[in-house]
């Protein structure tokens, strides 16, 4: 599962969370990815409480990890906080299984040191999928911020030339799908506590799916050379489906 820019600890987030541990009832999913903005406001003990233990508690009592990416409005020491899963990195890789490996990045500071590990990480990584997810989208038809420029003339180039096949980022308050952008296709889930109503445009050239009436999270399967896609709704509605094939590497 993966979505972002949640904590506010305000109703819509617990409606939603309660459609994540429906969905749980019925698809034991194992893993969360977290795009960033993930307490909002003060960040005291009390509020790591209110607004992420306490919406998603059946899940983590059912043992689903979360693994956090930092937002801009994210405290960087969250990265100690052991349910966010970061062991004290603001930037790290990890693998699933025997087929995925996911690479979380900070976005808000996409330092040289930044840009040369994970161009390292990826260049040595032999997993069929490689999936990245940060908070400021490289692609988004959203108007409250839109396309990360300066972040896709950094980071794009390197997520094409090392295979990457899907990449979820957060940020604006919307759910999209974007159409393949040099292979890879880019999903903004940032609608899992705050929601901007309308913000999509509806003429983008970018969209393949968009929806911005209500909160919405992301949950997916891989099996072999495919994922499987939900995004699903406060209300429990489906409002995008579908399948991605992974990239293939290119022989010479």
């Amino acid at each position: 599962m993966a979505f972002g820019d949640f904590g506010t600890g305000e109703p819509a987030q617990y409606e939603l969370a309660k459609q994540m541990i429906a969905l749980h009832g019925r698809f034991k999913f194992d893993l969360v990815v977290l795009l960033g903005d993930n307490i909002y406001d003060s960040a005291r003990p009390q509020d790591f409480v209110t607004k992420f233990e306490r919406p998603y508690k059946p899940l983590l009592d059912a043992g689903v990890k979360f693994r956090a990416a930092l937002g801009n409005h994210d405290a960087r020491e969250q990265r100690t906080y052991g349910l966010f899963g970061m062991d004290d990195k603001l930037y790290y890789t990890f693998k699933v299984a025997q087929d995925t490996r996911f690479f979380a990045l900070e976005s808000t500071y996409m330092v040289p040191e930044q840009l040369t590990w994970i161009e390292n990480e990826l260049k040595g990584a032999t997993d069929p999928w490689k999936i990245a997810y940060f908070h400021h989208p490289l692609y988004s038809s959203a108007r409250g911020h839109g396309s990360t420029l300066s972040l896709r003339k950094s980071l794009e180039p390197i997520l094409v030339r090392y295979n990457v096949s899907v990449v979820f980022a957060g940020h604006d308050h919307v759910y999209e799908r974007t159409k393949p952008q040099n292979g890879i296709v880019h999903f903004v889930v940032g609608s899992a506590g705050k929601l901007r109503a309308g913000d999509l445009n509806p003429r983008s050239a970018l969209t393949g799916k968009g929806y911005d009436r209500d909160l919405a999270f992301f949950a997916a399967e891989i099996e072999g050379d495919n994922m499987t896609f939900q995004a699903i709704s406060r209300t429990g509605q489906i409002v995008d489906s579908g399948v991605i094939v992974r990239r293939k590497e290119k022989t010479p």
